[in-house]
Formats: structure tokens, C-alpha cells, sequence
């Protein structure tokens, strides 16, 4: 197994995420690894936790990365931070990313959990995905 691809396959999300169209039409720039310090704005994409396992097989050294992106606003209702996350997953799902370090073999969606945050004041939606890379 390796863990040495995590950044490349981070790097490609966030390329994708911030080229995609529709993403970009309702969050703008907002698209972070951190949450930004100051104001933040009313919607925005946050990459989130990580968890990875082994997956080598005969063809070489690979693993499978379930990583969270969430969606999260201050808008009032789910309707703006619903329209984000589908442009999210349509973004990733099965999406060819090229990584600067091994291999994208597939990207799924796998779940998502909408929530109230902060007393209510905020919804916030979380979206798991599963890629399988492989260390070339």
C-alpha cells in the first residue's frame, strides 16, 4: 500500500471542483481545504476528512481513499446548498482526473448527509466519495 498519491488525488478533486462550470456559477471561488479565517461567504465547498485503505493487487501497489467534500451556507433552507452538492457529484462521479502522482482506476459517490449546523442557523451537506487509485 501507499499513502503517497493522497495529495495528488486532493490537488485533482480541487482542480475539478474549482474548473467545473456548474460549481463555480453557485460558489464562485469559495472552494477550500480550510475554511478561509475572516468572513467567510454565504456558500461555499470545503474538502473535508480522509480515510484510506489498502487495495494492492497483482497489477502493483494501489489503495482506496474514501474522502468527505461538503457543501455548507448560511442561505436559508437546503434548496442553494442542494443545487451545490449535485454539481459536486455530478463533478466527481466517474471522472477522469489526471493526478500529478499514480493513478485514478474509478471515482464514486457513494453517500451523502444534509444537516442543520450551528443552531439551525446554517445547512450544511456532506458527500462521501470512493476512489480507487493506483501507485504507478
Amino acid at each position: 500500500m501507499s499513502y503517497g498519491v493522497s495529495g495528488a488525488l486532493q490537488a485533482a478533486v480541487f482542480t475539478a471542483l474549482s474548473a467545473d462550470t456548474a460549481l463555480t456559477t453557485l460558489v464562485g471561488t469559495a472552494i477550500y481545504d480550510a475554511v478561509p479565517v475572516g468572513t467567510v461567504p454565504a456558500i461555499y465547498v470545503l474538502l473535508g476528512s480522509e480515510t484510506v485503505r489498502e487495495a494492492s493487487d497483482v497489477s502493483g501497489e494501489g489503495a482506496v481513499h474514501t474522502f468527505t467534500v461538503s457543501v455548507i451556507t448560511t442561505n436559508p433552507g437546503f434548496t442553494s446548498a442542494k443545487a451545490a452538492a449535485g454539481a459536486v457529484s455530478d463533478a466527481l462521479q466517474d471522472a477522469e482526473l489526471t493526478l500529478s502522482r499514480g493513478s485514478l482506476v474509478s471515482l464514486r459517490f457513494e453517500r451523502a448527509v444534509a444537516q442543520r449546523v450551528d443552531s439551525a442557523s446554517a445547512r450544511q451537506i456532506d458527500l462521501r466519495f470512493r476512489a480507487r487509485v493506483q501507485d504507478d
